[in-house]
């Protein structure tokens, strides 16, 4: 017969830990709480501070449980072993009425630890590339039992605990349970409700101070300002609808097809009349048509990852694993992607692996120490952005990151990501004076741990994930960005050509009777242009920050801005490389981008910015339909110069070419001066035919061009066996072909 210990007895070391327990200092406390083996007696400890009584389920009914302290620590002495889990009946009484609510649940204590050895041993040794699988909250099943398992690093804590409105935030209710090699916490907690709130509470060992924080590997989070994550849902995996999509990714010849990206802030596309956000289901409603009708072929988005300040544009990531909650649920922005892919429209995310914010609730001194982050500031602080810089070198914060990479490419069907801030993590002494940083082990200024960490990520892309890409924001001349990890390099698909971008742009801003002194800026590229495979991007860096929109960046009266970026486009879209371009971007945004509004979309009604809109249009699609616009973008077989030494007319032209010899001709002129009986030479004889002219009447031009048609004449030109004369629109940029 089970009887229940009118008075438990306890020895030294059990009164050391209950002192320990209520002191919020018990280190583990699966040694004092749960059940216990003694003799021949099975003894049960609860703490609970907010009931009046428990009860455990035996073979013969309920037991009464004794409090054996004032502060709510229950205990129970029986002969008979309870099944296990031990399920316990609680009583609260409620103040107002003062009727008792009874419920039942499992002891938590009583649920064996989960994670294995092998999986411990690999998030240590930096090699669990899943360890979103195994560490945060998951959704388990223990001992036949749903729950909510937490599990979480923090190497330096004396005590860590779950917390949350389940257990009135009470950081002594629901210690972890730490396996002591590998600094890894973990609990579970049984029938614990979808969407409850909760953070860690940990007490560091040394200093004894107490910090409050939110999962790093939470995958869901409440609406800012508030910040702490929420436990999984209820419902099932998403269903997607992608599969077709991701077959053909995998068998996708990247290099040789056309890429040309929109690249977008989700909160300020565009917004409802209230200022309200378009959610990922709206931007699935609205974003996508608008994609598809423009002709990109992919959409780039600015962070989505978790991020506390909307003004940070989402590069101050707190949530490495969530998606803001701005916007939605994860499953709508799966649903965004799976709708995106089904119309063939790929989607990259901006992902941010240099640095983090020092926001207090998140990553910063997660245990009271530098734990994702270095001690030392010379290594571990951006002084020109007041974040802390990733210890690469740390195993299982390299972990960290590649189950971040890996957890949006698996889970969200992500189609590549791109990298930013590269040349940060690249150089130990990006952006500090001589005494403000410390060289590696040979001396030099090269980040030895974060190069290694770089490869094992395109390593990682390029292995588990075929056709997705990796793209490097890298403006320094590091060699081999793009190149593969066994020749040498750091194994990314692609990497923004800055270079291009800052001559492109710094040409363009010239007044046009001073670029015959600049012509070098629009040739000097191609002495570099096969170097890499190369982005070609006008990006949301360069609309910000009192650096003006694009069409402000043009230099002239009202007609020669929307000339001078009509011609700019053409240039871009001809030029070798793949493309991306800001929204706003497409129709010459006047204002640089603010973030707290959305974009100016009643330009529009305005004849010169839909002609923009229009020539932006019909260039992507010529762009993406067009063989030699796009097959060898990354060989120099792909172009070659018809005449780049025309400086004093500031004229440019030049052939784009396939591996058939299909080709398109290319003349750009950079001047407001119309130029008749402008003769280039052409490989072909033939009839060619204008296919574009950015000076059309229909893009908001004086509509001079060639009539359709021009006939070579047998008279060699610039080295080559023909040539056609030809008349060029004032800033504007035309395209022949050969006709067929």
């Amino acid at each position: 017969m089970i009887t229940n210990s009118l008075q438990a007895s306890s020895s030294t070391s059990d009164n050391q830990l209950l002192k320990a327990l209520l002191a919020g200092q018990l280190h583990d406390p699966f040694a004092y709480l749960g059940i216990h083996k003694e003799k021949n007696n099975y003894r049960i400890r609860v703490f609970h501070p907010h009931v009046n009584a428990i009860w455990v389920k035996t073979t013969h009914g309920f037991d009464p449980l004794t409090r054996i302290h004032p502060d709510g620590v229950f205990e129970w002495l029986g002969s008979e072993q309870p099944a296990i889990p031990v399920l316990l009946r609680f009583e609260v009484k409620n103040k107002s009425s003062q009727a008792a609510q009874i419920y039942e649940a499992y002891d938590t204590y009583t649920f064996p630890l989960q994670i294995s050895d092998h999986d411990l041993h690999l998030f240590n040794e930096g090699k669990l590339q899943q360890a979103y699988s195994m560490l945060g909250a998951q959704h388990v099943k223990n001992t036949g039992i749903d729950g909510t398992r937490f599990s979480v690093w923090a190497p330096n804590a004396e005590r860590v605990s779950v917390v949350g409105d389940f257990n009135r935030w009470d950081g002594r209710m629901h210690s972890m349970a730490v396996h002591h090699a590998s600094g890894v916490w973990e609990l579970f907690i049984p029938e614990l409700a979808p969407n409850a709130l909760y953070k860690y509470e940990i007490r560091n060992r040394n200093s004894g101070e107490i910090f409050l924080k939110t999962d790093p590997y939470a995958t869901r989070y409440e609406l800012r300002p508030n910040n702490a994550a929420l436990t999984p849902p209820a419902n099932g995996a998403y269903d997607w609808q992608d599969e077709d999509w991701l077959e053909n990714r995998s068998k996708w010849d990247w290099l040789h097809a056309p890429l040309n990206i929109f690249e977008i802030h989700a909160g300020s596309w565009k917004r409802h009349s209230d200022g309200r956000f378009y959610t990922y289901r709206e931007l699935a409603e609205h974003l996508l048509p608008y994609v598809l009708e423009m002709g990109y072929t992919h959409i780039e988005l600015l962070p989505i990852t978790e991020h506390p300040l909307d003004e940070s544009w989402g590069y101050q990531t707190t949530g490495y694993f969530a998606a803001s909650s701005r916007f939605g649920s994860p499953d709508d922005f799966k649903y965004f992607v799976d709708a995106c892919h089904q119309e063939n429209i790929g989607v990259l995310l901006d992902w941010v692996p240099a640095h983090f914010p020092q926001d207090s609730f998140a990553l910063a001194h997660f245990d009271g120490t530098a734990l994702y982050e270095h001690e030392d500031p010379r290594l571990g602080f951006h002084q020109d952005w007041g974040t802390h810089i990733f210890n690469y070198g740390r195993n299982e914060v390299k972990t960290f990151l590649l189950s971040s990479a890996h957890y949006w490419l698996s889970e969200f069907h992500l189609d590549g990501l791109r990298v930013d801030a590269v040349a940060s993590m690249l150089y130990l002494d990006y952006s500090r004076k001589d005494g403000e940083w410390l060289p590696n082990k040979f001396g030099g200024r090269e980040n030895l741990e974060a190069i290694d960490f770089l490869r094992e990520l395109n390593i990682m892309v390029h292995e588990e994930f075929p056709g997705a890409l990796t793209m490097a924001e890298e403006s320094t001349a590091w060699p081999a960005v793009s190149h593969p990890t066994y020749v040498g390099g750091l194994g990314f698909s692609m990497k923004w050509n800055m270079g291009w971008m800052n001559d492109t742009l710094v040409y363009m801003q010239q007044d046009p009777v001073y670029r015959h002194y600049h012509h070098n800026q629009l040739t000097f590229g191609q002495l570099y242009a096969y170097t890499e495979n190369f982005v070609l991007p006008f990006s949301h860096d360069e609309v910000v920050h009192e650096k003006g929109a694009l069409l402000t960046k043009m230099p002239g009266d009202a007609w020669q801005k929307f000339a001078n970026l009509r011609l700019l486009f053409v240039y871009q879209m001809t030029y070798p490389g793949k493309k991306l371009n800001f929204m706003g971007n497409e129709f010459a945004q006047k204002g640089e981008w603010q973030i707290s509004h959305e974009l100016d979309w009643k330009l529009l009604q305005n004849k010169q910015h839909s002609g923009v809109q229009a020539l932006v249009r019909d260039l992507n699609f010529l762009y993406k339909n067009t063989l030699a616009l796009h097959q060898l973008d990354f060989t120099v077989e792909g172009f070659s110069w018809i005449d780049c030494f025309d400086a004093d007319q500031s004229v440019i032209s030049y052939l784009r070419q396939t591996n058939d010899n299909q080709l398109v001709i290319v003349v750009l002129n950079f001047t407001p001066v119309p130029r008749t009986g402008y003769r280039i030479g052409v490989p072909v004889e033939g009839i060619y035919r204008e296919i574009f002219n950015s000076d059309s009447t229909y893009y908001g031009g004086s509509n001079m061009g060639n009539a359709g048609c021009i006939t070579t004449t047998d008279r060699p030109w610039m080295g080559l066996p023909d040539s056609i004369v030809i008349t060029l629109p004032p800033l504007a940029g035309i395209i022949f072909c050969l006709e067929s």
